[in-house]
């Protein structure tokens, strides 16, 4: 009580400050007027009297980048194929600007679990740093970009928020697929692109094969190239002033109007929705209300700030940088949060022109997922929302199966995508749960001139309305390029045959270097293809790949019957040529999970009335012989004969209950 009176006395006596010459005002006169505050608050920010606005008091990072003007800041991103070093790259960069202490942390642009057990980078992070060239600051944002293809999408983002792009390449393997595939995503935008030759430290690294590479295949400029390692840091603080002299600055006018784009967002339980922005025009407060271009909904903003590397909050956000907010109260609905949405200051909406969006990608690979126990239904669906708002290239419908319960069905941009996503929901959710195989998007041409793409078993047509009423069927496809030592050329070939491909170009880029060019059904990808390959080729060989359009197939729908009764969780939509290995393969692995009855149980694959495979298992069998004289022959017939009537009556009336486990054990890789 004492303390809250002292308190008091010393808030009525403290001088009056205004409150635009509070945040302004030197740190000495706050000294030389009270000594006490920096005993009485232990926290950095205080709640101001406007609603919903947190002010943070001036710090001396938030000075120094206050009197960095916005043609001293560059926005680059980092792109390469998967494991070429980009986040190792990040580290150095970090510890050379002073963002993190020299050894502090591996890989510390990577804060999903599943990036540091996999070693890939699955969501692209972005770091402010503040770099000092000549003499002056400069204020740099970095993204980390992912290299699989999968997370194309994360790559595309980043480059809507940066001016130029560090093309990093592995010395020792040159130019791979993925590579190939991010510099004419770059290129298109119209990024400057700094060529970056990483792992020099390495035996088998051929750092001049790689410029040349680079010379040959794009066209670029490599006098400039930087020859680094980014594992021991040779070279890296080479790297700073050529960005700070080759990228150019961004544009944009602190004294316009508040434009701002939506780049990524995350969910966090004590502040609901964070949204990672990048201002064009104007600046943004805590306390300004804005309001979104797409929803029209408003928001009070709560907190401004930038990754450095961490969450650090600031008083403003100015054009030209990238920083995150959030909104108070907080965003709740993930489904608010637009990506590539633009938000202004409430009342300004007709005088500000909307960015434009960035076009989002179109799910290509589907699996439905069911919770293990029916009552973790709720849990699961809000695990799945707050990912979902972390990665909005996911689809998500609700599904129910008779044999599992009420699931989801989710699309994703490729396997690796749908993997990780299921290992997130398992680490950081909690979540038990059953995934069904990959499958993809299928197209019906209805003979009236519809056309309907359907992406679940369920909404397949039968197989009297598909002679009757369809005209034709189509299945995705896709462009694939593959890279790989010419030594297992054959091997690739006959691969890329078996999975129904057609060959488009084959051309050599180096004396041992390969690049092969397949159209691919997509469904042959999403089954293990690139795990084939990559056995295949001992690892060497790398995949990048984009949509090729639709073609017309021979698509069938394969069941499970169990006592001629569909299985509808196991059902998939394949091309013929695959009905009898699939349906043989599921009749055999099935049996092992069903339990024995007191009667016969016939598995079936079907496509339709056509059954391709079947199996049986063998019931239980009482011996009713037991007590019987070898001689009495009649007898005997009369009991296995009044056996085998039973049989048949609890075969008539019999259920087979297959456990959920079972489920688990076959819909399991």
């Amino acid at each position: 009580m004492r303390g809250c009176l002292q308190l008091a006395r010393w808030l009525s006596a403290a001088p009056k400050w205004p409150a635009s010459s509070l945040l302004k005002a030197p740190r000495s006169s706050f000294a030389n007027a009270h000594p006490s505050p920096s005993r009485l608050f232990s926290t950095t920010s205080f709640r101001s009297a406007a609603r919903g606005s947190t002010k943070v008091q001036v710090t001396d990072l938030e000075e120094r980048i206050a009197a960095i003007p916005i043609e001293r800041y560059r926005n680059f991103c980092i792109v390469a194929h998967v494991d070429h070093g980009k986040s190792t790259l990040s580290d150095r960069l970090l510890e050379l600007t002073g963002t993190i202490q020299p050894g502090s942390n591996k890989q510390i642009l990577d804060k999903l679990d599943v990036e540091r057990e996999r070693g890939i980078t699955v969501k692209a992070q972005t770091c402010t740093m503040i770099h000092n060239h000549k003499g002056e600051d400069y204020l740099l944002h970095l993204v980390d970009t992912p290299g699989h293809v999968d997370f194309r999408a994360e790559v595309s983002r980043s480059y809507a928020s940066c001016g130029g792009a560090l093309l990093l390449v592995d010395a020792s393997q040159g130019i791979q697929a993925q590579t190939v595939a991010n510099f004419y995503l770059a290129f298109a935008q119209g990024l400057e692109l700094i060529p970056v030759i990483n792992k020099v430290d390495l035996p088998s690294a051929e750092p001049e094969r790689a410029l040349n590479q680079l010379r040959d295949s794009f066209e670029l400029d490599t006098d400039d190239a930087v020859l680094v390692s980014a594992k021991t840091g040779l070279n890296v603080e080479q790297l700073l002033p050529t960005v700070v002299e080759k990228i150019p600055a961004p544009i944009g006018d602190c004294k316009k109007l508040l434009r701002m784009l939506l780049v990524d967002s995350w969910y966090d339980s004590y502040k609901g929705v964070i949204c990672l922005v990048r201002v064009f025009d104007g600046e943004i407060r805590a306390g300004q209300q804005v309001v979104s271009f797409a929803t029209g909904i408003k928001y009070f903003v709560g907190e401004v700030g930038i990754q450095y590397p961490l969450e650090t909050p600031q008083t403003v956000l100015r054009a030209g940088q990238v920083g995150y907010i959030f909104f108070n109260p907080g965003m709740k609905r993930s489904k608010e949060a637009k990506i590539g949405d633009t938000f202004t200051t409430v009342g300004s909406e007709k005088m500000v022109e909307p960015l434009p969006g960035f076009e989002e990608p179109k799910a290509m690979v589907f699996v439905a997922a069911y919770p293990v126990d029916a009552d973790h239904f709720e849990h699961l669906e809000d695990s799945i929302n707050q990912l979902v708002l972390n990665d909005r290239s996911i689809t998500v419908q609700k599904e129910s199966s008779e044999a599992l319960g009420a699931g989801f069905r989710l699309g994703f941009l490729g396997t690796l995508h749908c993997s990780v996503f299921e290992d997130r929901l398992r680490q950081e959710h909690g979540a038990s749960i059953i995934i069904t195989p990959p499958s993809v998007p299928v197209k019906i041409v209805w003979k009236d001139g519809r056309e309907e793409v359907i992406n679940s078993p369920n909404k397949f047509p039968d197989e009297d309305t598909v002679r009757m009423k369809v005209a034709e069927l189509h299945e995705p496809y896709v462009l694939a390029t593959l890279t790989f030592p010419d030594e297992y050329l054959g091997k690739v070939i006959e691969l890329c045959e078996a999975n129904r491909g057609v060959q488009q170009s084959l051309e050599y880029f180096t004396s041992t270097q390969v690049i092969l060019k397949y159209q691919l059904p997509l469904a042959q990808l999403v089954d293990d293809f690139f795990g084939k390959l990559k056995g295949g080729t001992k690892g060497y060989a790398s995949l990048d790949y984009e949509e090729a359009g639709w073609q017309a197939s021979h698509i069938v729908k394969l069941q499970l019957l169990v006592n001629k009764e569909p299985v509808d969780a196991v059902a998939r939509l394949i091309h013929y040529s695959q009905a009898d290995r699939l349906g043989r393969q599921w009749v055999t692995k099935f049996k092992e999970h069903v339990d024995r009855q007191l009667f016969e149980v016939i598995i079936q694959a079907a496509i339709g009335r056509k059954v391709v495979a079947r199996e049986t298992v063998k019931p239980y069998r009482k011996d009713v012989l037991a007590k019987l004289h070898a001689s009495d022959v009649s007898r005997r017939r009369k009991l296995l004969e009044k056996q085998k009537e039973g049989r048949k009556r609890l075969k008539a009336v019999g259920n087979v209950v297959i456990e959920h486990k079972a489920f688990q054990a076959f819909l399991s890789k």
